[in-house]
């Protein structure tokens, strides 16, 4: 059995012509030739004419295994006879003719696979792209996939490789990688309207590789990176004028209060002296803007230095 390949594409060949005898056509040949030969041999001894009887069933025997024909539960046999469609026959045993009728093909109805590829296809902003799928089918029609194409095998596999070419030559790289899920559904629309005249029906495509070259691989990861950095110092930058907004809000209070300024810095000098050995530099002129007895208290109390009793004053001489 001969089968052909296309560039790209893995497929086997359906089994056609006649096939090889089945369990019970032999078992009842040999029974018919066993019961043929005992009567001819029971016919020579006795000298009664029955060696006819045992010829028929000899004759029988030999065509048993040319009639008796059984397909399996997912098996379909077209019969022609005499070059005419006779029917499609099966599951189960079923009788043809010797000589007249014949089982020319025999037909999986199970569901199928054929891997197939698009090597260097363009897409439609000219990138070169190696691209790997794989085709679910069934046949619906065993009537249609016999008499309607040659080879519905080699048939599928082209097609599938036609359709993913052109599905890559109409479609963005981008959309490729982001968009699998309707990349399957068009090649599975387009495979099965190609192939539903043949009596084949396209399950599922699923697309299972995109290949791009490694130059191309280090621009989209530069072009990424640039994407994401730029996004980095959008958002830094849009934080910075939150907190800018903030400020000037702040600034607004405090520049109508300026007792809420002084119990902010006081609060802030409380908050760093808190651990013990903290020393503090302040400008001159932020101290000069507060009230520095009221500072310095509050910051001996944070570090928790105990404050000594003021002697009175004495009496004034009169």
């Amino acid at each position: 059995m001969s089968s052909s390949y296309a560039p790209g594409v893995t497929w086997s060949q359906t089994p056609r012509g006649r096939r090889g005898a089945n369990a019970p056509a032999t078992l009842l040949s040999v029974v018919l030739i066993l019961g043929g030969a005992l009567g001819i041999a029971a016919g020579a001894r006795s000298g009664a004419p029955w060696w006819w009887v045992g010829a028929v069933l000899i004759a029988l025997g030999v065509l048993t295994p040319m009639s008796l024909k059984m397909a399996n539960q997912w098996e379909r046999a077209v019969v022609l006879r005499l070059g005419r469609l006779q029917g499609v026959k099966g599951p189960g045993l079923f009788f043809i003719i010797p000589f007249i009728d014949e089982a020319t093909m025999w037909l999986d109805q199970r569901i199928q696979t054929t891997e197939f590829n698009a090597e260097q296809a363009l897409s439609k902003d000219t990138v070169p792209v190696d691209v790997d799928a794989v085709v679910f089918w069934q046949i619906h029609d065993p009537e249609r996939a016999a008499l309607e194409i040659t080879d519905y095998r080699s048939a599928i596999s082209r097609v599938a490789q036609t359709s993913l070419r052109e599905m890559v030559g109409s479609s963005l790289l981008s959309s490729l990688l982001s968009d699998r899920k309707l990349g399957d559904e068009l090649l599975r629309e387009e495979i099965g309207r190609k192939t539903a005249d043949w009596g084949v029906t396209a399950i599922s495509v699923e697309i299972r590789d995109i290949g791009v070259p490694d130059a191309l691989q280090d621009a989209m990861s530069r072009e990424a990176q640039a994407q994401r950095e730029a996004a980095a110092r959008i958002h830094l930058g849009q934080a910075e004028l939150q907190v800018a907004q903030k400020f000037v809000e702040a600034a607004e209070i405090y520049a109508q209060s300026p007792a809420a300024l002084q119990l902010r810095a006081m609060n802030i000098i409380y908050e760093t002296t808190k651990e013990r050995g903290a020393t503090i530099l302040m400008p001159s002129a932020m101290v000069d803007a507060m009230n520095p007895g009221g500072l310095l208290g509050l910051a001996q109390l944070a570090q928790g230095s105990a404050a000594r009793p003021v002697p009175p004053r004495p009496p004034a001489a009169s």
